[in-house]
């Protein structure tokens, strides 16, 4: 019988107690309320590419959690094109936070990045204690995956101003909701200190 491997055979080579999961980061941007949410991602976007690049510095894996927005052929580069059209609402967010060569990717049918997808398997290989979770919207996909994570005895990190909903107000509830339910931390992405977090 073979032995368990700890390295999903030579794709997850990295090793690190935290990882950073941006949520939906990749966006047309193409429904009703777009306007209105895209208002308060930019500026969100701005300071996850900060984030993601204090990540790196880091050696703290990046992860993205994409919907495949309806078309079930699409992989990380067709929606990552898709986005990058001049007529593109979200052309400005993935502009900002489009993935490296070295990110990793899991496409979720759903809310949560963790149904039905494989982030459960990639997060235990990676050794991840504490996940770090930014993106859109704030009150759906990223709080139904910071539930998740925080039922799977995940230390549950949503910097507050990595995050956007619709309303500011959404965003705010949602934010109550992971310090008080998900006994999750809420800091401004400029307070996550990557190298502390990986060392303590």
């Amino acid at each position: 019988m073979p032995g368990t491997s700890d390295s999903l055979h030579g794709s997850a080579p990295d090793k690190c107690p935290v990882a950073l999961l941006l949520v939906d980061v990749i966006n047309p941007l193409d429904f009703p309320e777009a306007d209105q949410l895209l208002r308060h991602a930019a500026p969100a976007a701005k300071k996850l590419a900060e984030l993601k690049e204090r990540a790196h510095g880091a050696g703290v894996p990046v992860i993205y959690a994409n919907d495949n927005f309806g078309r079930w052929r699409s992989d990380l580069s067709a929606v990552v094109e898709r986005c990058r059209k001049w007529d593109c609402k979200g052309r400005e967010l993935v502009e900002l936070l489009h993935p490296s060569e070295d990110d990793y990717f899991v496409l979720k049918p759903k809310h949560s990045a963790f149904f039905s997808t494989t982030l459960d398997t990639l997060l235990g290989y990676l050794g991840t204690e504490t996940l770090v979770i930014g993106g859109f919207a704030a009150d759906i996909c990223v709080l139904f995956t910071a539930n998740d994570a925080y039922m799977r005895d995940l230390r549950v990190v949503v910097p507050s101003d990595g995050v956007a909903s619709n309303k500011a107000e959404d965003r705010d509830a949602a934010l109550a909701l992971v310090r008080r339910v998900l006994k999750g931390d809420t800091p401004g992405t400029a307070d996550i200190d990557f190298r502390a977090r990986v060392s303590g």
